[in-house]
């Protein structure tokens, strides 16, 4: 039995995951820290937003035990956490805040597509780089993206697109989608449907509901999705309306004899909720940690336990990786300047626990994949099988698309 106590055990998982050898650490970073401000739906959304933050400031000790930013002589890296509030009007004065107050760098964060929306347009008008990490929109980098706003996360598009591979060869063309209705979910349906026609003949879309973000009334949503009567159902749902939405469901047989293709539902986050309620053989996007044992992961995940006692969820996963892809950045840049920044992501390419993540130049949208997979149950906890890692750079709008929405 091993008497090395908890953060002990957190130095070294981390050291693993980095690749940094434990005899060979350099001096930990020495003068003034780096500040870079960071805005997130910490009230609204903590089943993402703090798991993200905690593994956030993970990669930032980790990075600091280890020598800090290199490419600025060794200083230390610092995040400034602030509650975006989950609205833009608030996000846009908090990121003034921490601008004019806190001395940032530049902003990072955001969780919600039209808090991201709000911050890119910030950064455009404040001539700041904005690192968006969460936010789906494809209007990010689309035709609303600008020079100063680059994105971690696949988009919309993206992860659509990955589960509409996942789904063609079922044959399904009679389909009925269910979707929060703000700018994601109205985003995701149009994808869905636009990739769907391409990929299979004779496909038409039944039916439509879009409940409001956060107040699903499940029993009426269920209810018309039934009377459609459709052999595939294409569900954007998350958060708390979709415990609600699968516990009616399973009720009423709606998802019995039907194909169920789902964004984000095999993310711990949203899957973990629904318990022995988990539906059988859902098409999802996730993230089965305990499974993934590549790329430095398991060592990763064992830091992540040591120092918060918890299981890791998507937040966490995506909060590690933008860590040292800003280490990579300030190390590349080999400077603050904003200007020395905006060229130093361009093609940014950074080793993670999800392996390589390349900054395209195009539309700065990082080639950050996601796992597609099926839901299943695992004794009372809901998880994933027979899934894939799909890489980010397979599944991104075409060259020609991209510069078509942003001259328009």
């Amino acid at each position: 039995m091993s008497t090395q106590n908890p953060s002990r055990r957190a130095v070294v998982g981390g050291l693993a995951a980095t690749g940094l050898a434990i005899g060979t650490q350099p001096a930990a970073a020495q003068g003034a820290p780096v500040r870079v401000g960071e805005l997130n739906s910490y009230s609204r959304m903590a089943a993402f937003a703090v798991p993200y933050r905690n593994a956030l400031q993970l990669a930032q000790d980790e990075i600091n035990r280890a020598g800090g930013l290199t490419g600025l002589g060794g200083r230390p890296l610092e995040i400034v956490f602030r509650d975006d509030g989950s609205s833009p009007g608030d996000a846009v004065r908090v990121a003034e805040e921490l601008v004019t107050r806190e001395n940032v760098t530049f902003i990072a964060g955001a969780f919600l597509s039209n808090v991201g929306l709000a911050l890119a347009d910030f950064a455009n008008q404040r001539k700041i780089l904005y690192l968006a990490t969460e936010p789906l929109t494809d209007a990010l980098t689309m035709a609303s993206g600008n020079r100063f706003t680059y994105r971690v996360r696949a988009n919309t598009y993206m992860q659509t697109k990955m589960l509409v591979e996942a789904a063609k060869g079922k044959g399904v063309k009679r389909w009925a989608i269910v979707a929060p209705n703000y700018e994601y979910g109205q985003s995701a349906a149009a994808n869905f449907k636009k990739l769907m026609a391409a990929a299979v003949p004779g496909f038409e879309v039944v039916g439509e509901q879009f409940p409001a973000l956060g107040r699903v009334d499940a029993g009426a949503t269920v209810g018309a999705l039934l009377q459609m009567k459709p052999d595939g159902i294409f569900n954007v749902l998350f958060g708390a309306d979709l415990p609600a939405f699968v516990r009616e469901g399973n009720t009423r047989g709606l998802f019995e004899g039907r194909t169920v293709v789902s964004l984000l539902t095999g993310e711990p986050e949203y899957i973990m909720p629904l318990g022995e309620e988990t539906p059988e053989g859902w098409i999802v996007t996730g993230y089965p940690w305990e499974q993934i044992e590549t790329n430095g992961h398991k060592a990763f995940v064992e830091a992540y336990r040591a120092r918060f006692n918890d299981t890791p969820r998507l937040g966490s996963l995506l909060g590690y990786v933008v860590g040292y892809m800003i280490r990579d950045l300030f190390n590349k840049a080999r400077s603050t300047e904003t200007e020395a920044l905006l060229a130093a992501l361009k093609g940014l390419k950074s080793d993670t626990v999800a392996g390589p993540v390349v900054m395209r130049e195009v539309d700065h949208q990082s080639t950050l994949g996601a796992w597609v997979g099926e839901t299943t149950l695992k004794g009372k906890t809901g998880t994933m099988k027979n899934w894939s890692y799909q890489d980010g750079a397979k599944f991104m709008f075409p060259e020609a698309e991209v510069l078509a929405a942003r001259k328009a």
